[in-house]
């Protein structure tokens, strides 16, 4: 029987309006924008309560999202923290454990880009990659621009989708206006887009227009600045490297006691400049009109020294260190203004970037996506975290080590060195002045922490 013409037009418009019933029904997947800063740590935005830093992009995020207060990365070093990011498992996992060419080894890594870009995104990739040399384009990515190495300051060296060209300009605003040409792009499917910043790692080359900003300011000087080093005897060994510190400290009068004024203010001035690079990151998606259905998040790789307990750079188990920023913002899922306390960790961000896509989550994923946080703050979470670190050949003076940190306390184990191990009750001394190693009264939690260390290095084995 042949339908009549209206009567299969009916049935065809009734169809069509079911099909987009269904649609509309169907959750829309997110856009995720990730940020990562390189060497910042975690309490250098005006959000985090730094008195001097102006971070009012930056801060946007945390106001209408999430802010974590205790945010760690599983290693303190550039390029091995960025593969822990990329892949939810730890250095000793990935393999990529120093600041070596690992180039290699990188294009092999299963990264969250590239399971998103399987399970139906865009991808795009700017920035600094910082695992090896090589900046050509890695596996699961349609859009790639990439600094070679550490990349420079001014006119950059950069893979552009293939084309290596200088290109003129600074790099933050490089990275930034790239960031932006990609959200304008259209795009008929979600989209993941990752952000590395070459700043604000040294040598701290802020924009010209910044070079003024924070003239004459005052950094609070927190009690570690002066530390004696009492207690901490893997700072005062006797080292190729301790023995060249030693020297240059006499040679200029040294520098305990003082706060690394110039290196804070030279780090938040490169900071200025990606501070209006997340605004420009909101502007173009408000006016693509989507913003309220894309994740931002902002965090760094790890932390870094102002001269607390002596020290400059990163690479020890200290606060400063492996204490970083973690920002989200994605108002269908999280409340505005909210504050968590739980321990989490880089791992943490891969599961969480594929459970919101839809992607699942393979097997040999260490960390834990942090969705459940955001539904019930109650939720079971970890009440433990390892982190660690791997001697280098240029940096004798950091010696391999293993730490354990719960909410208040910290057990550091210097795997290959004997008596030098410390232990710290962060609840009545953050500034980890005190070591607690040979404290009678502290000898049952330092056996329990050793339990738990000893725990958790076999469980991510």
């Amino acid at each position: 029987m042949i339908m009549p013409k209206f009567t299969r037009s009916l049935a065809l418009l009734t169809l069509c309006f079911a099909f987009v019933s269904l649609r509309a029904a169907e959750p829309t997947r997110p856009n995720i924008v990730f940020i990562l800063v390189d060497d910042l740590r975690w309490d250098a935005l005006s959000c985090m309560g730094h008195p001097v830093a102006k971070t009012p992009n930056i801060d946007r995020i945390a106001k209408e999202g999430a802010l974590f207060k205790n945010f760690f990365v599983s290693i303190p070093l550039c390029a091995p923290s960025r593969s822990s990011f990329l892949t939810g498992q730890y250095a000793h996992k990935t393999g990529v454990i120093d600041n070596s060419n690992r180039a290699e080894l990188s294009h092999k890594l299963i990264t969250f880009p590239k399971l998103l870009h399987d399970g139906g995104y865009d991808s795009g990739y700017v920035g600094k990659w910082h695992m090896g040399n090589d900046s050509s384009q890695r596996p699961g990515f349609d859009y790639w621009v990439c600094l070679p190495g550490q990349g420079a300051y001014e006119n950059p060296m950069m893979n552009v989708n293939g084309k290596n060209a200088k290109v003129p300009g600074y790099v933050t605003d490089i990275i930034n206006e790239h960031a932006v040409k990609f959200i304008k792009q259209e795009h008929k499917k979600p989209f993941v887009l990752y952000v590395a910043h070459k700043a604000v790692h040294g040598p701290f080359m802020p924009a010209e227009r910044h070079q003024n900003l924070y003239a004459g300011a005052k950094f609070p000087i927190p009690p570690n600045i002066k530390d004696s080093l009492e207690g901490k005897p893997v700072l005062t060994r006797d080292t190729e490297d301790n023995k060249k510190k030693k020297k240059k400290q006499e040679k200029v009068g040294g520098e305990s006691g003082h706060v690394s004024e110039q290196g804070a203010i030279r780090q938040l001035q490169c900071l200025a400049a990606i501070d209006e690079g997340v605004g420009d990151i909101f502007k173009a998606l408000e006016q693509t009109g989507q913003l309220d259905n894309t994740l931002v998040v902002f965090s760094s790789d790890n932390g870094y020294f102002w001269g607390e307990h002596g020290l400059g750079d990163k690479r020890w188990a200290y606060e400063e260190s492996i204490r970083d920023p973690l920002l989200m913002r994605y108002p269908k899922l999280i409340k505005s203004g909210t504050q968590l306390d739980q321990l989490v960790m880089n791992i943490d961000i891969a599961p969480t970037f594929l459970e919101l896509g839809g992607v699942t989550v393979p097997k040999a994923v260490q960390g834990h996506s942090l969705l459940p946080l955001f539904k019930n703050n109650k939720t079971d979470w970890r009440d433990s975290l390892l982190t660690e670190y791997f001697q280098e050949k240029m940096y004798n003076r950091t010696p391999t080590w293993q730490a354990v940190r719960t909410a208040d306390w910290k057990l550091i184990h210097y795997t290959e060195l004997t008596g030098m191990d410390e232990l710290y009750d962060l609840k009545n001394d953050p500034y980890e002045m005190k070591n607690l190693i040979k404290d009678s009264g502290a000898k049952k939690m330092h056996d329990k922490l050793e339990v738990e260390l000893a725990r958790l290095v076999k469980e991510t084995q």
